[in-house]
């Protein structure tokens, strides 16, 4: 199993500057509206970029055919597509698919059939102003850049080693 297709949405540098606090998060589609696919026989996902106010798609990506077989060789080239995602929403997904996201800090998130793109994003934002649940303040956490004054704060506080 390979990809087919692959499509960047080349970014300006304002959009470069978004990204500096977006999220980047999957979703299992074939009609770009909908979350409407199972993780291991997905044909496609949308890649956006979510911040607190906004989102941009990032990427498009196509499958071949797959079906759900039990063959985790086709999770392998998914999981190397959504490299750098924070989480990746799909109808169902099987148990060592979570195994093996997670292990790439990648969240799986399993939605209603049907549920639109637009809403998880809105619901996500909405998550993320009234306070993160622990799996997404973990992600905030880990795309924030390093404070160049940590040391120092240490050595403010006392620390030896």
């Amino acid at each position: 199993m390979s990809l087919t297709r692959r499509m960047h949405v080349v970014q300006s540098t304002e959009e470069n500057l978004f990204m500096n606090t977006a999220l980047k998060i999957a979703f299992a589609t074939t009609d770009m509206e909908t979350v409407n696919q199972h993780f291991g026989s997905s044909k496609s996902f949308a890649v956006y970029a979510v911040n607190i106010d906004e989102s941009h798609l990032l990427e498009a990506a196509q499958f071949g055919e797959l079906s759900q077989d039990g063959n985790e060789d086709k999770l392998s080239v998914k999981i190397d597509l959504l490299n750098g995602c924070a989480a990746v929403y799909c109808q169902a997904i099987g148990g060592s698919a979570i195994n093996q996201l997670i292990a790439q800090n990648i969240q799986p998130v399993k939605v209603h059939e049907g549920s639109k793109i637009k809403d998880l994003i809105a619901d996500l934002q909405n998550e993320i102003k009234a306070g993160p649940s622990s799996w997404l303040a973990k992600a905030i956490n880990q795309h924030k850049p390093a404070d160049p004054d940590r040391f120092k704060k240490m050595e403010d506080e006392g620390w030896d080693e």
